[in-house]
């Protein structure tokens, strides 16, 4: 019996659970990869709360079935082998943390390569904006959130980027010294489009996020994550946490590498929902995400970010991505940024939120499900092996290419 929308008790953890599955995930297309022990990664999907795994030679991967023209009919219509309940894939996946050749759920995307959008909410703009003239401190950050505040408001959360108004308002920001490079993605012509992580390193529902331990104000960004074919069409959608380093990205912008691509740092998952007649692009325009962490000191910080408050259309986003300037062969997903931005202090007051090692993320969106995460030290996350070289080996040894 697949787990109900109703909480039930985790036997493992002694807390309650829900569903990782869309609330109508009876109507929704499911694709998904696990890794099954002594077999290695399989492309699944959900049919009468059972998982089916789908892997033909005709396509051996999350990116040829994306990059299909009927990719919702051919997920619907490939025959597969039953390889267990839901339940059954939630309680491996709960258990094989630290064995990585364990039965357990893998993030829904392989070849493809992974891309984020940053600054793609009012909110978060300020928030950028913050970071920067702080250079990662977080008093002088609360001063400086109060100073934005009385500045700017909520007045940027209606507009245009590069539109007329916003070049307006760009004016009076250089004019008060408040002008940054995080406003010029967030209203200017340009969204920014950078690489979050490499395929294949993204992990999945119910494994371990990594923090660098250089970083002493970090924090998780719940996001919808498009999944995009080689033509810049989108297929379809999944949740995202893009783990951030508040106060390394703080420092410097040249250092969004490290604040964002380090081991584990990426969760996907737990499907890719496919757009098709119950699932659409609106439907993904009109998300609304909710994200709980809660910490083993008995802290809770509850957040929202909600599709409709975006500052740039999906397919603009897409756009700006992919084209004649910027080809992906084996198409990419796209994280499209959150409005989530943590202030509730944690330790000390003004001092704002981070990470601890042991928190629990919880992300959830009712079409898309649930992605949970724990968190720890990138270097005590399992290490990130198994790469495009070990993918192929793998399914040649299978006598799928």
């Amino acid at each position: 019996m697949v787990l109900s929308i109703f909480s039930k008790v985790d036997p493992y953890q002694g807390q309650e659970i829900m569903t990782i599955l869309p609330s109508d995930f009876e109507h929704a297309t499911l694709l998904g990869r696990v890794w099954r022990q002594d077999i290695g990664p399989s492309l699944v999907t959900i049919r009468s709360g059972r998982l089916f795994d789908i892997t033909t030679s005709q396509a051996p991967t999350s990116a040829d079935i994306l990059n299909r023209d009927d990719a919702a009919e051919y997920v619907h219509s490939v025959a597969g082998e039953d390889i267990g309940s839901v339940d059954e894939w939630i309680e491996h996946s709960r258990q094989a943390v630290s064995r990585v050749h364990a039965n357990h759920l893998l993030a829904p995307c392989d070849l493809q390569a992974v891309k984020a959008c940053g600054v793609t909410f009012a909110k978060s703009m300020v928030e950028r904006v913050i970071e920067e003239k702080a250079d990662g401190d977080p008093q002088k950050a609360h001063l400086i959130r109060k100073k934005c505040v009385e500045m700017i408001g909520d007045s940027l959360a209606n507009i245009t980027a590069g539109s007329d108004e916003a070049m307006q308002i760009k004016r009076v920001l250089i004019a008060e010294g408040l002008w940054s490079q995080y406003l010029e993605v967030g209203i200017g012509p340009d969204a920014e489009v950078f690489t979050k992580a490499q395929p294949l390193s993204s992990v999945g529902c119910f494994a371990d996020v990594g923090l660098h331990p250089v970083s002493s104000w970090n924090n998780p960004e719940p996001e919808v994550v498009l999944a995009v074919d080689n033509a810049g069409r989108i297929k379809g959608a999944s949740l995202g946490n893009d783990v951030n380093l508040r106060d390394v990205e703080g420092r410097s912008a040249l250092l969004l590498g490290k604040a964002k691509d380090n081991n584990a740092s990426c969760a996907i998952g737990p499907f890719i929902r496919l757009v098709d007649e119950n699932f659409s692009l609106d439907d993904i325009r009109s998300a609304h995400l909710v994200m709980q962490v809660s910490g083993e000191d008995g802290f809770v910080l509850d957040g929202e970010s909600s599709m409709q408050e975006i500052s740039r259309d999906i397919a603009d986003l897409v756009g700006q991505t992919i084209g004649k300037y910027h080809q992906y062969p084996d198409g990419f997903m796209l994280f499209l940024g959150t409005m989530f931005a943590p202030i509730k202090d944690r330790d000390a007051e003004n001092e704002g939120f981070t990470h601890k090692i042991g928190d629990k993320v919880d992300i959830s969106a009712d079409r898309l499900g649930r992605l949970v995460n724990h968190v720890k030290y990138a270097s005590e996350c399992p290490s990130w092996e198994f790469g495009i070289s070990q993918l192929m080996r793998n399914l040649a040894s299978r006598k799928l290419i």
